[in-house]
């Protein structure tokens, strides 16, 4: 290890795995600005070049390249892969050939066997005959479903469960195997089981024992696959090279074994730059072969694919990957962690090309340097692919090595990890509330039987409170045991081997719930209160409609009446789900995000009383209702900014569009006017926003004729999609949005 930590500070991460110490020890804040930057090398241009016309051709037909049908993905099923033998400089992909894609039936057989059908392949039979006489994670939890679960999955209720799909949102702490090597990890971990040893045998003791025992078998094998690579990751990086190539080797393997959402790369570039600048001192790198790497490995992570089915890019529209990087943020001793290397990531966005992928996220803080505040709003401004959270509020609670997931949630790296859990569905709720427990599409008896709001008489405010606080607390309970349930056979029959072995063993568990309709729920129980609503009945005597009179306060447009509202829906369902004990222990979490599913969930809900008309999309995430928020832009984020981070650490996510002559009439003034509209966002102590900077008719355009901008990226919720990708119903909704025109 000597040669490897050459020149590196000392501290306790020589004694134990420890890599915020190491960080802290030897990174180099960088307050200047991009003026060090250098664009792609010919080689860089030549691979990409390559790269696009396969995904070209990955368009063409249908979004699917090509996939690997006759074996199961793990890390050794598969020999070496290269974009173009010779020209690669970070080694690896998913299977042998670029783009295409894996079979990985763990998580249900039957979803498999759909993804691979619905683009004309069909899966082998020996993969068939495996998994017959295996159980599968989506047959494991079926077993134990209730009526009242699969009731409420139908009707929409519950959308998005992790239940038919990996589960995601796992962020190995991937800069272990760089700094120290997997021998020494490896060990770390056997010293690890031999202390469980020591206990009683538990049921959790027990589980955590053959846990630890499958993290093993997985590390050696990576040192298989690295190896047929050429490469020796028992030892830890000895420069700059390695330490990229060492932990990209540890995220791949994580991505060959499993397909769940959102396994994100974490918190990286502070931790690389480490390096960089060391090998920069020792003049074994220049700026050029430094921006190299990073290009490189940013064009491997844009390959990462997984397969689908139809169903899913139903819930997630445009096949992301979610493999989120997190940049910036401050030390809790007051450093910034920008370095050179942030910068480094962001001009991949101009070296490659704008892309959804990595989903790259600023942890924004009111100390941020003042020139990495404004390239970031450029490169926003240029196009449209990252996104903001609020680092001022989450590194009280995480530390300040954290990373997100997905879109919005925050992890400490390697300390904790989420058991992911879709949404539910609160406009839902309310409709289900005035309907004594039936759904109002189906007609079918999924809650407790309770009052039956009548016909032709207009809600009192204070009624239609009792009842939805008592179908809260109903359907949180649901939920939450519809969560234990799915975690407890995932962990059974589909764990996530490689990717547990980058966090601690002792890691602390998060479970993240989920809110959807925030503002169709919110600007109708304002509708109850400061209008006139009367229901209306149909044949069956089930509410279908509503009358409603007169105006109402509605959400984002700064007014405290309707604002407030939204603040009690999410404190009380936080509240609720607390209530009911959650699998391992794992904490309690609440998110308000939606993704794109929120186009789904309006298919599944009928009329509500603030005026949206049944199958007509929800806002996105925190949203306003599209073009409710008619005060501006300020106005719009104010609203948003309200909802407190305490009882919704998932994350909040606000899609922000705004036109690009509203900001300025140059880029010097766009700039400026987006740090300040960030820096007055966030000092409010709002956690997220996705920013595009965009005219609504560029959007139409591409739309009507994809090939006029084939590579716009845009953030959608918590993520950034291509734009192509999207089906023409979601595009429709995307062009719906509130474009603001003014401050």
């Amino acid at each position: 290890m000597n040669n490897a930590w050459r020149n590196f500070i000392k501290g306790t991460w020589n004694e134990k795995i420890d890599v915020r110490d190491f960080i802290q020890k030897n990174y180099t804040p960088y307050t200047g600005d991009d003026s060090f930057l250098v664009g792609p090398t010919e080689r860089t241009s030549k691979l990409l070049s390559h790269v696009q016309e396969l995904l070209k051709e990955e368009s063409e037909k249908g979004g699917v390249l090509g996939v690997e049908t006759n074996r199961v993905s793990s890390i050794l099923t598969y020999r070496p892969g290269y974009i173009q033998k010779g020209e690669d400089i970070i080694l690896g992909l998913q299977t042998e050939h670029p783009l295409h894609r894996a079979v990985n039936p763990f998580a249900g057989i039957r979803n498999a066997e759909q993804a691979c059908e619905a683009y004309g392949y069909d899966i082998g039979d020996d993969v068939r005959k495996e998994f017959s006489y295996r159980t599968t994670h989506n047959t494991g939890i079926f077993r134990v479903y209730t009526k009242t679960m699969k009731k409420a999955r139908h009707a929409g209720l519950l959308t998005g469960l992790p239940d038919a799909y990996g589960r995601g949102r796992l962020v190995g702490d991937y800069r272990r195997l760089a700094l120290y090597g997997m021998d020494y990890l490896i060990e770390q971990k056997k010293n690890d089981y031999d202390k469980l040893g020591e206990n009683n045998m538990t049921d959790e003791n027990i589980r955590l024992l053959e846990d630890v025992n499958r993290q093993i078998e997985f590390m050696y094998a990576l040192i298989k696959m690295a190896a047929e690579y050429g490469c020796d990751i028992t030892r830890p990086a000895e420069n700059s090279y390695e330490a990229v190539q060492w932990l990209y080797f540890a995220y791949l393997g994580g991505q060959k074994e499993q397909n769940g959402a959102a396994n994100s790369i974490g918190r990286i570039t502070t931790f690389l730059d480490i390096y960089f600048e060391r090998d920069l001192k020792e003049g074994t790198i220049d700026e050029t072969g430094v921006q190299e790497l990073m290009d490189d490995l940013v064009l491997k992570l844009r390959l990462i694919r997984h397969l689908r089915t139809p169903e899913y890019n139903e819930l997630f529209a445009g096949d992301p990957v979610w493999v989120t990087s997190s940049e910036g943020g401050m030390g809790e001793d007051g450093r910034t962690l920008v370095t050179k290397n942030s910068f480094r990531m962001l001009n991949t966005l101009y070296n490659l090309g704008s892309s959804a992928e990595p989903n790259i996220t600023v942890l924004w803080s009111k100390d941020l340097p003042k020139p990495f505040k404004d390239f970031c709003s450029k490169v926003s401004i240029d196009t449209d692919a990252i996104q903001y959270e609020n680092d001022d509020v989450m590194r009280p609670l995480y530390t300040d090595d954290y990373a997100i997931a997905c879109c919005v949630s925050a992890m400490k790296c390697g300390k904790q990890m989420q058991f992911f859990g879709a949404r539910c569905n609160m406009a839902k709720v309310l409709l289900m509330a005035l309907n004594g427990g039936k759904d109002e599409i189906y007609g079918e008896q999924i809650g407790p039987e309770g009052k039956i709001f009548e016909e032709g008489i207009p809600l009192n405010e204070k009624e239609v409170m009792e009842s939805f606080k008592l179908y809260m607390a109903w359907m949180a309970k649901l939920y939450v045991n519809t969560m234990n349930s799915i975690h407890y056979m995932h962990d059974k029959y589909a764990y996530e081997r490689l990717i547990m072995s980058f966090h601690d063993t002792d890691v602390e568990r998060l479970m993240a719930f989920g809110i959807s309709g925030l503002s169709v729920l919110v600007d109708s129980l304002s509708a109850i209160k400061y209008a006139k609503v009367t229901p209306i009945k149909d044949e069956r005597g089930i509410i279908v409609d509503f009358k409603t009179e007169g105006d109402f306060p509605k959400y984002g447009n700064d007014d405290d009446r309707v604002d407030e509202i939204a603040c009690w829906v999410t404190e009380n369902f936080y509240k609720e789900l607390c209530k009911t004990p959650t699998y391992r222990g794992a904490k309690h979490t609440l998110s308000i995000l939606t993704i794109t599913s929120n186009v789904m969930y309006g298919k599944k809900t009928g009329n509500t009383p603030d005026g949206r008309r049944a199958g007509e999309a929800f806002a996105p995430g925190a949203n306003p209702m599209h073009s409710r928020d008619k005060e501006g832009a300020l106005a719009s984020l104010n609203s948003v900014a309200k909802l407190n981070y305490e009882f919704c650490r998932d994350g909040i996510s606000n899609t922000f569009s705004i036109t690009p002559d509203t900001l300025g009439k140059n880029m010097g003034e766009r700039i400026s006017r987006l740090t300040n509209i960030l820096n007055g966002y966030f000092i409010q102590g709002a956690h997220h926003i996705n920013v595009n900077v965009l005219d609504r008719q560029k959007l139409i355009d591409a739309m009507n004729d994809p090939s006029l901008y084939p590579n716009l990226t845009i953030r959608v919720s918590g993520y950034a999609v291509n734009f192509h990708k999207l089906s023409r119903d979601k595009q429709e909704e995307v062009i719906s949005r509130t474009f603001h025109q003014k401050i």
